[in-house]
């Protein structure tokens, strides 16, 4: 289910996507002649190129299949060129006029293979050829069981290997194995074959269509036993092959203790079944035994897990002895009563049968989304596969050594799953972490693989991956939950190296905190110090500060004052007791807002508000928190820096609160190239710049322009907006109403923003002890199994509703959902 806070967002959520997935155009096929083709060549990089005659009619079949496998090659770092061979220019690849229909394959400047076009019939073939010989390390073409069988006894123990039969090599199951391993290759051992009698040797009858078997070797220890073998059922294609090793790779079997209905795991995302075997104490051994069982057959087909019924707050019927959930949203699970395996597993594959028919009616419209979304990450673990990561900078930490090393030191643990690439991805911020801290930091940095410490992970109330705690003495674990990467976890490490608030204890210590000089190696980190100005008997609002003060830990420096001579203070920055001062120390200013009456969740939102720039930059990054402040934006698109006196146009009216309706914000195309999208979404041409708009994406998504014959300065801009508000501006368009779904729930990237924009600074009250009341509730549930848990849904966010704008364009404008 998405969360409510992404239904904010649909109105102008193609802002959003384009930022986060806008790509470049699609390439076609370049003509160069072969002095310029050498020229472009750059090491480490391929390039397909085919060489010929520059007015050869003979291959225009073959030229129209090499222009549509430009892009599918762009994407796995391949480019493509059209090579004219021209009299003035010679080169050992134009050849005599029987040899220049080749195509060539070279990384760098160092030829890797030749390929005569017959062989690249289709842009099937031509990816397929292309990856086969760029990966010829990752895949080992095989002909004979011997040498599979080799290769098998070669991998006991150590890794799990991808076996595929194909009929023919450059046909499209070639090219969907291929695919599969460009991602999975260093994980596995794609192994690959097209002979029959091989196929027939390992139990196969069916030679006439391609096959792929899963060979779960790496936990095989034995050197005499076989390897455990699991048949793919679905045809080879890049999906299905793709969901196929994302059930390998998750757990066999999981216990569970909490509503059936509620559980989520990789298998639902991946549009699979579950299936429950229900247990209780007293059978518990055997329930796993049958559990583990049909986990085996059911493997790649559906998730198991083993339902804890003694442990369950939720009713189960007495007598149900499987609960089965389908892999629809909002279809109600079903208690069964089987005592034969073969019924359960009957039950699943005609389960399959039913949503292998509607998949086939759906496939064109959600596979590439699927596709596309999910590789991104896992092809970029890819990419840094072969980058050595110096693990020994971060402790490794298992079940036995956890408790002691963590109360020994003060700890920084990431937990995460070795089969996940988000994970993977971290990992690789998490290393660069530790090379930054390495020699300057007393924090231990310490991880834990939750895919081999599973109950360990369950214990420390992890339910996603990545997740980064800091464990300090006699302190409750601190979640980290900002952007995963290195500069924003170096900033909530280095910002926790002292306690905040800060007790500052005299009137000139506090000058020294609100100049910077107390903590200046921390400024770099904060821009922005807090200070809290409290009369020694306001003790209730001084409690509230602290409490806010420790939910703004690792983001922003707080600290409190509370002697008898605050007044001097108060006095000098004219606040009124009790107060903030805030020193925002680039512009060297510091100002006062009053705390009365202030609950410690208004105080992080007043303090989360006045760290927001009242200019900014829009990015990926940020976008999420300048939309919640629910108002139409006001964004200058720029083609580089802004000229000066644009930027000082716009911050004059916002002074004096001409713009307190708006967001004020601008769009670096340099910085953020889906901008150009972006205008060309709004506009039916890209229209010159710079360039002035206002987008209101909460209530009505229509966009309107400033005049392009108009120079950007405070009188004409303040007499734009005005005619705004009296409505009599026309709109250059309409963003559409409707409601932009992604096709899994872990593909929910946007959600995912919103909640760790929740949690960094603007979070409320309530998700501050959330942290708190977990382990409380973790304590009470210590030797309960857990399950990941779907994002716990954010606030609601209401509509906008400060000023009739755009009122009388929002009644012709159709809303999907009024309820947002």
């Amino acid at each position: 289910m998405m969360s409510s806070s992404f239904n904010l967002f649909r109105v102008g959520i193609s802002f959003v996507m384009m930022c986060i997935f806008c790509k470049s155009a699609v390439g076609s096929l370049s003509e160069l002649s072969p002095q310029k083709y050498f020229s472009t060549l750059q090491p480490g990089k391929a390039s397909l190129a085919y060489f010929c005659q520059a007015d050869s009619p003979r291959n225009s079949v073959f030229l129209e299949e090499l222009n549509e496998a430009v892009k599918p090659l762009q994407d796995y770092g391949i480019s493509v060129a059209k090579v004219n061979c021209i009299k003035e220019e010679t080169s050992r690849y134009c050849g005599k006029e029987k040899d220049l229909m080749k195509a060539y394959l070279f990384r760098g400047n160092t030829l890797l293979r030749e390929f005569p076009p017959d062989t690249l019939f289709d842009v099937n073939a031509i990816v397929a050829h292309a990856l086969f010989a760029l990966l010829f390390n990752e895949v080992k073409y095989i002909s004979t069981l011997e040498d599979l069988q080799n290769i098998e006894s070669a991998l006991k123990g150590k890794a799990n290997i991808a076996f595929s039969y194909v009929r023919a090599i450059g046909t499209p199951e070639h090219r969907a194995v291929m695919e599969a391993a460009f991602v999975f290759g260093t994980t596995y051992q794609f192994v690959l074959t097209t002979e029959t009698a091989l196929l027939e040797s390992i139990g196969t009858e069916d030679i006439e269509n391609a096959h792929l078997y899963f060979f779960h070797c790496k936990q095989v220890l034995d050197l005499t036993e076989q390897c455990r073998r699991t048949l793919m059922e679905l045809p080879l294609t890049t999906l299905n092959i793709h969901r196929f090793i994302k059930t390998m790779e998750a757990p066999l079997l999981t216990e569970v203790a909490e509503d059936p209905q509620q559980v989520s795991t990789v298998h639902l995302q991946l549009g699979l079944p579950l299936v429950f075997i229900v247990s209780q104490q007293a059978t518990y051994e055997a329930d796993r035994r049958t559990a583990e069982w049909v986990a085996w057959r059911l493997l790649g087909k559906a998730g198991v897990l083993l339902l804890l019924r003694d442990s369950l707050e939720v009713d189960i019927p007495q007598h149900a002895n499987v609960v089965f959930r389908r892999a629809e949203e909002g279809v109600p699970v079903e208690f069964l009563v089987l005592h034969d395996v073969d019924l359960i597993i009957s039950r699943v594959e005609s389960n399959m049968h039913i949503e292998e028919i509607q998949e086939d009616e759906d496939e064109d419209m959600a596979s590439p989304d699927m596709d596309i979304q999910d590789d991104e990450v896992a092809e970029t673990v890819y990419r840094d596969r072969k980058r050595q990561l110096p693990l020994e900078l971060t402790v490794e930490l298992t079940e036995e050594t956890f408790n002691t090393t963590v109360v020994a030191s003060d700890s920084i643990v990431l937990f995460y799953a070795g089969w996940q690439a988000v994970s993977m991805a971290f990992l690789q911020s998490y290393i660069d972490l530790a090379i930054k801290l390495k020699g300057t930091s007393t924090m231990l940095l310490a991880r834990v693989n939750c895919a081999d410490w599973s109950d360990l992970c369950t214990k420390q109330n992890v339910t996603e991956f990545p997740v980064v705690k800091m464990y300090k003495e006699g302190e409750t674990p601190v979640s980290y939950t900002g952007m995963l990467g290195t500069e924003d976890l170096l900033k909530f490490i280095q910002l926790n190296r002292i306690s905040c608030p800060v007790n500052i204890t005299s009137a000139q210590e506090a000058e020294e905190y609100l100049s910077g000089e107390l903590h200046k190696d921390l400024i770099s980190y904060s821009s922005v110090s807090v200070l809290g100005l409290f009369s020694p008997n306001m003790t209730t609002a001084k409690e509230d500060f602290i409490e806010a003060g420790n939910c703004l830990k690792g983001y922003v420096i707080t600290g409190i004052y509370s002697e008898e001579d605050v007044l001097i203070l108060s006095n000098k920055y004219a606040a009124t007791l009790p107060a903030l001062l805030l020193a925002r120390h680039k512009e060297g200013k510091t100002e006062s807002i009053p705390l009365a009456n202030s609950p410690p969740q208004d105080i992080v939102q007043i303090i989360t508000n006045a760290l927001l720039e009242t200019f900014p930059e829009i990015t990926v990054e940020n976008l999420p928190i300048y939309l919640r402040l629910q108002k139409p934006l006001l964004i200058l698109f720029s083609e580089g820096s802004i000229n000066p006196q644009y930027k000082k146009a716009v911050l004059t009216l916002a002074k004096d609160k001409h713009l307190d309706s708006l967001t004020p914000c601008w769009l670096n195309l340099k910085n953020t190239p889906a901008g150009r999208g972006i205008l060309q979404a709004y506009f039916d041409a890209l229209p010159p710049l710079p360039l002035l708009v206002v987008v209101n994406l909460h209530s009505g998504g229509q966009v309107f322009a400033f005049p392009s014959d108009q120079a950007i300065t405070e009188q004409n801009l303040l007499l734009w907006l005005k005619k705004l508000e009296a409505g009599l501006e026309s709109h250059i368009t309409v963003l559409p109403a409707q409601e932009w779904k992604p096709p899994l729930p872990a593909y929910d990237f946007l959600s995912m923003m919103d909640a760790a924009a929740s949690h960094h600074p603007t979070r409320k009250d309530p998700e501050c002890t959330k942290e708190t009341d977990a382990s409380e509730n973790d304590k009470k549930q210590e030797d309960k199994s857990a399950i990941r848990k779907e994002p716990i849904e954010t606030l609601r966010i209401k509509h906008w509703n400060r000023s009739n704008w755009f009122k009388e364009g929002g009644k012709s404008f159709r809303h999907d959902n009024k309820e947002l």
